[in-house]
């Protein structure tokens, strides 16, 4: 059985990358390489939110993630999420982002969630949701990210 732990953080720069990279920060993933997968979760494992990242192996790393991410120009602001949910087999997580707020977010995996679990014969529990949301100045950038992080660092060579 295997751990997913969800991280999120919010963060602000000059570019739109590095406000991106001030957002993992905040989540404490930025030293590893991501690797994005769609959104099934593995049978037997347990997801857990944590909020920031522990020490999740070497610097450089790869590091397997579902990932919500958005990130706009200011003035604006930006929202990104997860919904997700799990029972005794396997299960699921939707992203959801935009330059909305939280709520409509929220609201927009939710529905993923669901229209997800209508392609499938799954049984699940109930769903459970993370956003996080940032407003961005004029002239600066925000990013906002919620991540699903699949178990520890791998060596990407």
């Amino acid at each position: 059985m295997g751990t997913i732990q969800v991280v999120w953080g919010t963060g602000r720069g000059p570019t739109e990358t590095a406000a991106y990279d001030a957002a993992l920060a905040a989540a404490n993933v930025h030293n590893y390489n991501l690797v994005t997968v769609s959104s099934v979760i593995p049978a037997d494992s347990t997801v857990t939110q944590v909020g920031t990242a522990p020490d999740l192996g070497p610097i450089g790393q790869r590091l397997t993630v579902v990932q919500g991410k958005a990130t706009v120009a200011g003035p604006g602001v930006a929202s990104a999420g997860l919904a997700w949910t799990t029972g005794e087999g396997p299960g699921l997580f939707y992203e959801s982002s935009g330059p909305s707020d939280a709520k409509t977010v929220e609201m927009r995996a939710t529905e993923g969630i669901e229209a997800g679990l209508a392609l499938r014969d799954w049984s699940t529990d109930s769903i459970e949701t993370e956003t996080a949301s940032t407003e961005a100045a004029s002239g600066e950038y925000a990013s906002a990210v919620v991540l699903a992080v699949y178990g520890t660092a791998e060596p990407i060579l």
